[in-house]
């Protein structure tokens, strides 16, 4: 099921707006419930107040009487009880209902006392009050306790916040209609660019232009842009890998296709041999033709996915280099090799440190006269590991060293059967690994010195 960013971006807005409402509803009842308390509360001390103004003595008698404004003031729709109590200083109930509830505590001073209760089963809420009577034989306070039921209070909360929480629902409305058409104008430019994904060629690869968003969606179109160069490189790293291959076998094969046609054609069985022995070596050297183009194009940034992991360089090196010992023998060369006892640790990928190391000594086996000497050497530091590869052969000049890294690239003239991709192989293996080659004249020369500086395994993981 796919997920909608505008849906998700709208919740995200107006669920804390919602959560927020809901907080203010509830504080809302609160402050409508104190505001009708109060409201409440004042008109039943008006009215005690009132009441209270008739409690005087008369012939000997404390009395009250109970004026119609006194109940008056609680004349509205909901036609209200008010219950009043009216006590003499003795405690004698002088006026009222005599189950009217009695305050918790009776009222300090001349200060109003509120309270809730019930009567006769029904809630109310009722203030009582000491009113001082002047008197010779009844002096002291006199209680008056005035009650209203709760049907308007409870309208008068119910009106206050039904209106408030309505003005804050219509808030949240209009607050989702502005962040609606808010992200319709926010995400338009995201639309525009799905739409131009939709519909421009599928072979087009051409870059994405990251103005024309957000500067918070640009990581995302400069992501997007270094996938399509990706994309981009690989396919033309298989245009180029296919041009080579086809380039370079085009002719071996014409050249054994003519072999075949000459050895069918061809009685004499000696001449046949040699034809067959030709075809033999064109075989061989289109073989490893074939493997060197493959480990070039595993190399290649772009090329096949490589599996890197932590090995010992020294016994890959050395592995190469036994290797290529018969090749050393049967021209008579002096192969030496050194590393020291301890591993050399590196990250990378075994196959192509193998074809490192046997491009290098071979391609330096194949130019040097039969009876030199070739060396290879490995050394560790913390710049890394070093390996030289040296004879003593003619050497490269200076102005052809940059040059014999090009693909299919032969030093002229040139008497050594190869396929010029030697050093190609070993430039891109050791830029894969993050290394570095340089090419050097001896000392004393003639001869030519390859040094490769490759970053141990600890290197390669803090990089």
């Amino acid at each position: 099921m796919s997920r909608s960013l505008r849906a998700e971006l709208l919740a995200w807005l107006l669920l804390p707006l919602v959560a927020v409402v809901a907080f203010n509803g509830w504080t809302l009842r609160l402050d409508a419930t104190r505001t009708a308390d109060l409201i409440t509360d004042r008109t039943l001390l008006a009215s005690a107040r009132v009441i209270a103004e008739q409690v005087k003595e008369s012939d000997g008698r404390v009395e009250s009487l109970i004026p119609p404004s006194a109940l008056e003031m609680f004349a509205s729709p909901d036609r209200e009880k008010v219950i009043y109590r009216v006590l003499s200083p003795s405690g004698e109930l002088i006026a009222g209902f005599p189950d009217v509830v009695e305050p918790p505590k009776p009222p300090q001073g001349l200060e109003p006392a509120y309270y809730e209760g019930e009567f006769r089963t029904e809630p109310v809420r009722a203030v009582a009050l000491a009113q001082p009577v002047i008197s010779k034989v009844y002096g002291g306070n006199a209680l008056v306790i005035v009650a209203t039921t709760l049907h308007g209070r409870d309208r008068l909360v119910n009106e206050i916040w039904q209106n408030s929480l309505r003005d804050q629902l219509l808030l949240v409305g209009v607050a989702a209609l502005l962040a609606l058409l808010g992200l319709r104008r926010g995400l338009a430019p995201l639309l525009r660019l799905r739409d131009e994904l939709r519909s421009r060629d599928p072979e087009s690869l051409k870059a994405l232009e990251p103005d024309r968003v957000q500067g918070e969606l640009r990581p995302v179109i400069d992501a997007l842009n270094h996938a399509l160069e990706r994309v981009r490189a690989y396919i033309l790293l298989q245009r180029r890998f296919v041009a080579d291959a086809s380039h370079q076998l085009r002719t071996p094969l014409a050249v054994l296709k003519t072999q075949i046609a000459m050895a069918r054609q061809d009685d004499d069985p000696q001449l046949r041999r040699e034809a067959l022995s030709a075809i033999e070596g064109g075989v061989g050297s289109m073989g490893r033709l074939v493997n060197q183009l493959l480990t070039l194009a595993r190399a290649e940034p772009g090329g096949a996915a490589m599996r890197k992991e932590q090995l010992d360089f020294g016994t890959i090196a050395r592995k190469a280099v036994e290797g290529l010992g018969i090749i050393a023998f049967d021209r008579n060369i002096d192969l030496s090799f050194e590393a020291p006892d301890a591993a050399l640790p590196i990250y990378g990928h075994v196959t192509l440190l193998h074809e490192l190391v046997v491009n290098l000594v071979d391609n330096a086996l194949r130019h040097i006269p039969e009876g030199g000497r070739v060396a290879v050497r490995l050394a560790s530091s913390d710049a890394g590991i070093l390996l030289v590869v040296e004879d003593d052969g003619p050497g490269i000049p200076e102005a052809d060293r940059e040059r014999v890294f090009e693909r299919f690239n032969r030093l002229a003239p040139s008497t050594v059967e190869g396929t010029g991709l030697g050093l190609a192989i070993v430039k891109e293996i050791v830029a894969a690994h993050d290394g570095a080659i340089v090419l050097m004249e001896t000392q004393p020369p003639p001869g030519l010195r390859v040094e490769v500086r490759l970053p141990t395994a600890d290197a390669a993981a803090k990089s």
